[in-house]
């Protein structure tokens, strides 16, 4: 009976002991580089912090093949970022010395390769005991999932460890989203988006239905309605031609080559998607007179790499494979992925798979069909999988890029307004500047197609890019305009389709998860809610920490010896209005910083300012609108017409260029894609870096 007592009461004192160790003041859900961040950043003010990460690893994406960092302006990127990029750096000085190749091709720390960026993440959690890495847990967004308390705070979170499939339960004090999808947002309650919106809702560029050549006008079919549709996701593919690490891609065991014919004629008649790959109707022909003799295009065409994907040289001979936003198909899986932002996991995991296969089937078609030219399957023939990353899951990345889920609704929306020049679009002014900033930011308006190839289109929906300038990221689009309010969401943050087009890289979210890690960690010490921390001692402490919250071309060399702190407390100290005080309108206009205005005075100059703006937009559209139609509509014709990638005019046999392929492919239902990104493609071997097809 002792025995037993004694056992009793040692098991008694093992669960008490396990449920204290339940009990965390920040849980963050997923370690994405945004969770990351914030996990750290909470430690660092001595937080206890719960990472929960429902795969085997942490890193998101840049540890899964994304390692060509998107971003055009370094300088906007500090904090924790620079201190990720910094890492890099000496995670290849220690291994190879300095001066070498490898130090030069991880540029400052911006290219890496996915065992990098985790062991440098590994680094940078293990810093800090007070954190809490628990892998394999995964999160199902059903309410039932959330526990909150009768003020509406969540109180605790369920999640299932996927070892042994047993429940588990984790209380805090304050909870952060990490995710791509936005799960906990979902499941708390929030408000939330999925889709575009219309150009008439923010009169923002390239919203809604938008058919574009890369870079160049908008076309045919281009409506700006609404819809649920969202950017298409692919793999972001570890490759190399180095034969002493190269990996053979072999045929998919579901294998389906009609998905993929189009292809042929693409490559055998040099049509692209871009602006400047226009063809007139002798070049077209030239190159049909060579294809019909097995020669390659010689004019206005890609090389058999550039047609099927976008690759950038990392560290050690290797590529980031990224979409090719220049071809009608490549590595991007548009439409099939729209169900993926409320689908539950088991469909999430047979989507993964799906694109797995239609990936690794499209590099072996192209690759060795005979159906492709064999000049293109010599050329592209040298490209493979590398023999030491992602061993375990046959050297292919284990996560699939989301990059466009849930959009959290917040109490500010970020529109595309909010990153583009205040005197429009190619303007040199900056965008408007949020005074209540905790990020700066710079990457293109970038999105990737939301559906596949249809006949006669110039280009795939939803697939473009339009030039911005280094903006600011207000604190309130991390927080929830209803539900918790002990929550806040630096990935899943609160904007349109446009404007989360370019919130959604990396170095931003890092960004966010930081400031959301100070926030919550203020929260916490203060008893306030998310939306009452005083954001003024937040961009302080941001700044302390070397976080870049404004920048201008005035500090250039300040990511190498600081900040410029004195010029980003001016910035944001001189009044200027930004979303947090004009929710939802679309052209954000400067009032005057030396006039002292009442909260009365200043709703009276907004409503004005939207009148007027709103006066202009519609003589604007209507304008354009008109010079639309004199243009006339592409017309198609058995056998011959205008098409619509060639100089206007110019008469050719179509020769089934939009040819229906498995899965809908030419009536706009699903099939393959090309992505986004910078015109400047390096090529291999360049040393010169560029922003990658984000």
């Amino acid at each position: 009976m002792m025995k037993l007592s004694l056992r009793g009461l040692f098991l008694f004192l093992f669960l008490a002991f396990t449920t204290a160790a339940q009990q965390y003041d920040v849980i963050v859900l997923s370690a994405t580089p945004g969770g990351i961040t914030s996990a750290v950043a909470a430690a660092r003010l001595n937080k206890t912090v719960l990472l929960l990460e429902r795969t085997k690893y942490i890193g998101g994406l840049p540890a899964n093949g994304l390692g060509a960092t998107d971003i055009i302006t370094g300088g906007t990127a500090g904090g924790l970022f620079k201190d990720f990029t910094d890492r890099i750096v000496k995670y290849y000085t220690r291994r190879y010395g300095e001066d070498s190749a490898q130090v030069r091709d991880c540029h400052s720390g911006f290219h890496f390769e996915p065992e990098a960026a985790s062991a440098v993440f590994g680094a940078m959690i293990k810093e800090h005991p007070s954190i809490t890495v628990q892998t394999q847990r995964q999160f199902d967004f059903q309410s039932s999932n959330v526990t909150k308390g009768d003020d509406g705070a969540i109180k605790s979170i369920k999640v299932t460890n996927l070892e042994d499939n047993s429940a588990e339960e984790y209380s805090g004090k304050f909870f952060i989203d990490g995710t791509y999808e936005g799960d906990l947002v979902d499941a708390a309650g929030v408000p939330f988006l999925i889709g575009r919106e219309s150009n008439e809702t923010y009169q923002e560029p390239g919203a809604g239905v938008t058919y574009k050549l890369w870079l160049g006008p908008e076309c045919e079919g281009t409506t700006h309605q609404e819809d649920d549709a969202i950017q298409s996701y692919n793999y972001r593919l570890l490759v190399t031609n180095d034969t002493a690490m190269r990996v053979k891609i072999e045929k998919p065991d579901s294998y389906n080559r009609t998905e993929f014919l189009s292809l042929v004629d693409d490559v055998e008649s040099g049509i692209t998607v871009g602006a400047y790959h226009r063809l007139t109707t002798e070049q077209l022909q030239t190159n049909m007179d060579l294809a019909s003799h097995g020669q390659k295009p010689s004019v206005n065409t890609l090389s058999a790499q550039e047609r099927v994907i976008n690759h950038i040289r990392l560290p050690n001979n290797k590529f980031d494979a990224n979409n090719q936003a220049l071809g009608f198909i490549s590595t991007d899986l548009p439409a099939e992925n729209h169900p993926w932002p409320t689908a539950n996991w088991t469909w999430r995991d047979n989507f993964a798979a799906r694109l797995r296969s239609y990936t690794l089937g499209l590099i072996y078609f192209a690759q060795n069909d005979e159906a492709m030219p064999s000049w293109f399957r010599e050329e592209f023939g040298v490209w493979g999988l590398t023999n030491d990353s992602y061993v375990d899951n046959g050297f292919f990345p284990r996560q699939v890029y989301v990059r466009e889920g849930k959009r959290m609704n917040g109490t500010c929306f970020f529109t595309a307004h909010d990153a583009l020049p205040v005197d429009g679009i190619n303007g040199t002014a900056l965008p408007p500047i949020h005074s209540d900033s905790v990020a700066a930011a710079h990457y293109y308006l970038d999105s990737h197609a939301v559906r596949k190839r249809e006949k006669g289109r110039c280009g795939l929906d939803g697939s473009f890019q339009y030039p911005t300038k280094p903006y600011t990221v207000p604190y309130e689009v991390m927080v929830p305009i209803s539900g918790p309010s002990n929550l806040l969401a630096p990935v899943p943050a609160s904007g349109s389709h446009m404007g989360f087009a370019t919130l959604r890289l990396e170095p931003t979210w890092m960004a966010l998860g930081q400031a959301a890690g100070i926030a919550a960690s203020m929260a916490i010490d203060g008893g306030l809610a998310a939306k009452d921390v005083d954001v003024g001692k937040l961009q302080a402490t941001l700044l302390d920490d070397g976080a870049v919250l404004y920048y201008e071309d005035s500090m250039k060399g300040c990511r190498a010896k600081g900040t410029c702190r004195d010029i980003q407390e001016k910035a944001l100290g001189s009044g200027k209005v930004g979303c947090g005080l004009q929710r939802h309108i679309a052209d954000v206009q400067e009032l005057n910083s030396k006039d002292k205005l009442s909260g009365g005075a200043i709703a009276g100059i907004v409503v004005g300012v939207v009148a007027a703006v709103a006066l202009i937009v519609l003589a604007v559209f209507f304008l354009l609108r008109r010079k639309r139609k004199a243009r006339g509509a592409v017309n198609e014709k058995s056998g011959y017409g205008e098409h619509p990638h060639l100089d206007p005019g110019a008469k050719v046999p179509l020769r089934d260029m939009a040819v229906p392929t498995a899965g809908g492919e030419g009536d706009g239902s699903t099939s393959t894609t090309p992505g986004m990104g910078s015109r400047e493609a390096s090529r291999p071997g360049s040393g010169r870096r560029i922003e990658a097809f984000a």
